[in-house]
């Protein structure tokens, strides 16, 4: 049975192209929702810009035809424009000159016509609007076109299979046949587990219990070929660490995107920095021109243009975890680190002022080729969908893009774990030959015994 979807502004505003998602159902955007794209198309950032796409796509829409009398989509439904429905009546505590309560006029006045026979769905995702649909009987669901499935989300990039002893020395020369590892159920009857490019592997010896670390290549598991490396002088301190150093120091031809998830004090930020510097300063090869950092908060997007100064000035105070990470990365004596800060200014002040680290808002970013750079867009679960399709296509010839996060730290409204750029990023991409992902698990944390206590308990 055909359904009708009453779509909110903030739907459009995340997903311009969000009519098109219904397959044959027929879809209704309220007159309300029209005049708040008005209001927003000259706003700044990502809102605005959507808010323009949206209307750009409406405008396409009215070329086949009266959009108040619905014109047809492309999968067999319709779009129209609802301008009815003014004088339903809500509960009084639900005030008609709010726009919120406005779509639900328009939702009550659908589902009470004569007219029209399908259920009427309202489609948002402002959570509170769900909650007052549902309160006076209307059914109300968030836009799920771009959200992760639960077995998505916990994809790692990780995993610990057994091998066969007898098969360590061909191990480390060339790789084995994933045929070669299995596992075991909790009955201990052995299972040969489903691999995926780029998953990172814990072997385990099936007699000795020792471990080697490898990764999928193909249709072979392949040792690791940076274990031995230490990126500016910092060394890998347990398995993911490893396993994150390894996609990071690829060049950016075999491994342009890298994924990294992971709880706070799991040394994202800091190793993506490390290998950055190291590329930039000890290869020797140019792998990279520049290293650019950004920070795709809410702030960037939508608040940047009210702050004072210039865009480095606006952006600094958000930068601050990059310049933390930056002391201990140009000073690695822990014990004399802080003893001459103006030293220390000195140090992390030539690195910007020679361009080799460029720090720059996500709205800048956008709609540019870069090219020959190590990008790293940290707190990226503060990404939409639609921002992380604009960063990862505008990656130029031997760019490197470094994605980091922790899904569970959302600051932005309207997404959560499974609807944020870096969830919708590392479920498209996995699978990829250049895409390289891992989840650095809770006992990672390094940063202090409190940082870990903390992780593991809180």
């Amino acid at each position: 049975m055909k359904k009708t979807y009453v779509i909110d502004t903030n739907v459009l505003i995340q997903a311009p192209y969000a009519a098109e998602c219904f397959e044959d159902n027929n879809v209704v955007i309220p007159i309300v929702v029209l005049e708040e794209l008005d209001s927003l198309k000259k706003a700044e950032g990502e809102r605005g810009a959507n808010a323009r796409a949206a209307i750009r796509n409406l405008e396409e829409f009215s070329r086949r035809g009266d959009l108040l009398k619905g014109v047809p989509l492309e999968r067999g439904g319709s779009l129209r424009i609802e301008k009815n429905f003014v004088k339903v009546k809500l509960p009084e505590d639900l005030p008609e000159d709010k726009s919120d309560n406005r779509i639900l006029m328009v939702c009550k006045g659908l589902e009470t016509s004569k007219s029209i026979k399908e259920q009427i769905i309202l489609v948002t995702k402002d959570i509170l609007l769900r909650i007052k649909a549902q309160s006076i009987g209307l059914k109300a669901e968030d836009f799920e076109r771009e959200q992760v499935t639960e077995d998505d989300a916990l994809y790692t990039g990780r995993g610990e299979v057994y091998l066969s002893e007898d098969f360590v020395k061909n191990f480390k020369k060339s790789g084995i046949p994933s045929e070669a590892v299995y596992c075991a159920d909790r009955e201990g009857r052995t299972l040969y587990p489903e691999l995926t490019e780029n998953q990172f592997l814990i072997l385990r010896m099936d007699i000795s219990g020792k471990t080697l670390l490898g990764r999928v290549e193909g249709k072979k598991i392949v040792p690791l070929d940076y274990r031995k490396s230490r990126p500016y002088g910092i060394s890998p301190r347990n398995a993911g660490q490893y396993f994150m150093q390894e996609a990071l120091m690829q060049p950016a031809e075999k491994a342009p995107l890298v994924i990294i998830k992971g709880m706070a004090g799991t040394a994202k930020t800091f190793y993506s920095l490390a290998v950055g510097l190291e590329k930039i300063y000890n290869s020797g090869q140019g792998e990279y021109r520049r290293i650019i950092v950004s920070r795709p908060n809410s702030q960037f997007d939508e608040e940047i243009g009210f702050l004072p100064g210039d865009e480095q000035e606006k952006i600094a105070p958000l930068m601050r975890p990059v310049i933390d990470n930056l002391e201990q990365l140009l000073d690695s004596d822990e014990e004399k680190r802080y003893e001459d800060e103006a030293e220390l200014r000195d140090k992390i002040a030539e690195v910007f002022e020679r361009g080799i680290i460029q720090t720059e808002a996500l709205n800048f970013i956008r709609g540019r080729s870069i090219v020959k750079t190590y990008l790293i867009i940290d707190e990226a679960q503060n990404m939409t969908p639609n921002q992380i399709k604009g960063i990862i296509t505008r990656a130029g010839k031997d760019t490197k893009i470094i994605l980091l996060g922790d899904p569970n730290q959302i600051d932005r409204p309207f997404l959560d774990e499974r609807t944020n750029g870096l969830s919708y990023a590392a479920k498209h991409m996995k699978g990829s030959s250049l895409c390289w992902q891992i989840t650095m698990e809770a006992g990672e944390c390094e940063r202090s015994r409190l940082a870990a206590d903390a992780v593991m308990r809180l």
